[in-house]
């Protein structure tokens, strides 16, 4: 077996584990289906397997989208350095 296959199983389950679980779910559902003969296990594994990648591609969708926002406005100077506040002083000489 490759040395980064489980590297990269292991990124990818972290990314996103809820739909990795769905689709390691419908995988075993479609392998135990398959191996049976049992075509209905095997349907709703493929339908389950169908919907992790759906909501995959949905959630990197939402996550480009995201990024193509506006960047965020600046209310604070960026160097305080330039343009130093006034000082904070009790004078009592009067």
């Amino acid at each position: 077996m490759n040395v980064f296959f489980p590297r990269f199983l292991k990124k990818t389950y972290r990314k996103d584990p809820i739909s990795s679980f769905i689709l390691v779910v419908g995988a075993v559902d479609s392998v135990i289906g398959g191996v049976w003969e049992k075509s209905t296990l095997l349907s709703s594994g493929l339908v389950v397997i169908l919907l992790s990648v759906i909501l995959r591609y949905w959630k990197t969708q939402k996550a480009q989208h995201l990024v193509t926002k506006d960047p965020p406005r600046r209310y604070l100077l960026l160097s305080p350095m330039r343009s130093p506040l006034p000082r904070l002083t009790n004078d009592k000489s009067r």
